[in-house]
């Protein structure tokens, strides 16, 4: 019992959006194609190395775009995910929005070798094949951050800006002090998780899909995990799911999540901490937005990492949890800041 609460903690950290789903069984219809829309429910593009990859658009149609904005999902998510910004601004900045189910996800193809290398490539080969243009923005939310940093560290000249949305902590980085993270309890249970992930994915996939012991729900809306906020959002989203035992009976599923997590929580082949500032002259601006109430990711560790690299625009929600991008308020003053250089008073720091 205390193990499955322990990995339901892990999965309620890293997982606060919708399910995934089984990658579906679709078809290559010609060698020559690169979108496939005719036998998947939604449009794929096909990678160099002939995995594919679905997405979603929203807001305005992209020939007619000022803005290009792909959004990058976190652990246990997909494609439609809730990002709350206002369909009123995307047609007021002519923002084209892309949602793109990363790889084992929804209805994206399982890549066994996945990286910080394959995310990153992922992503520029998405942008590519959609045409987006030489440069675009990302938008990376929770453990959707791993992508982005490895975008940031790869192909800086590909972006034009980018926020990463209450990102995760990987307490691998070399960088983190030790006074900093000793006591933090998520250290530790990451760590653990981490191999038993790596040395027992059997032991992992079966305890968490047996049925000889009640499972237990006293993670889920627990205060001790989850601010007010967050609280209210788990409360009032319609279609809100955690990932559910009959999903990760199947296998793909599994082996997909054990995979994005060992490459999120394992050792990277940089520190972020360690990163020049890929634009002096401005050229391009790259954003944190954190909750000041987050219990999933600490504040205090978001603001070291940003005195580490202070050319990145640190911004607080006074009263915000880990699911910013359920705030349709934050949702838009993102997109602002990260389009405009807007950046409100409020957010600020205090």
């Amino acid at each position: 019992m205390v193990f499955r609460k322990v990995v339901g903690l892990m999965m309620r950290c890293l997982g606060l959006t919708k399910q995934p789903t089984r990658p579906a069984p679709c078809a290559e219809n010609s060698e020559s194609l690169q979108i496939d829309q005719i036998v998947c429910n939604s449009p794929r593009i096909k990678l160099s190395d002939g995995r594919f990859l679905a997405y979603r658009e929203r807001g305005v149609p992209k020939n007619k775009s000022n803005y290009r904005v792909i959004v990058v999902h976190g652990f246990g998510s997909s494609k439609e995910m809730n990002f709350m910004a206002p369909e009123e601004l995307l047609d007021e900045l002519s923002i084209y929005l892309l949602l793109f189910d990363r790889a084992g996800y929804g209805e994206s193809d399982p890549n066994t070798k996945r990286s910080l290398k394959s995310e990153a490539s992922d992503i520029e080969e998405l942008a590519d094949k959609l045409q987006l243009g030489s440069k675009f923005y990302i938008v990376g939310v929770s453990l959707g951050c791993y992508p982005t940093w490895s975008c940031l560290k790869r192909i800086p000249n590909r972006l034009a800006g980018i926020s990463l949305v209450v990102p995760y902590i990987n307490y691998k980085w070399p960088s983190l002090p030790a006074d900093l993270t000793k006591d933090d309890y998520r250290r530790g249970l990451s760590r653990w998780m981490y191999r038993v992930a790596r040395y027992t994915p059997g032991l992992l996939h079966w305890w968490l899909t047996q049925k000889l012991f009640p499972s237990s729900t006293v993670l889920d809306r627990n205060p001790a995990f989850f601010s007010n906020k967050d609280l209210e959002v788990l409360k009032n989203t319609p279609g809100y799911q955690l990932l559910s035992q009959n999903k990760l009976r199947e296998r793909s599923v599994f082996d997909s999540l054990r995979r994005d997590f060992m490459v999120a929580f394992g050792k990277w082949d940089f520190d972020p901490m360690d990163l020049c500032n890929p634009y002096p002259q401005k050229e391009s601006l790259v954003h944190i937005w954190q909750g000041y109430e987050d219990k999933v990711v600490p504040f205090q560790l978001q603001r070291y990492v940003w005195n580490k690299l202070p050319w990145i625009r640190y911004h607080e929600v006074p009263d915000g949890g880990h699911l910013l991008v359920y705030d349709s308020a934050v949702c838009e003053a993102i997109l602002r800041s990260l389009l405009l250089g807007e950046d409100s008073l409020m957010y600020r720091p205090q």
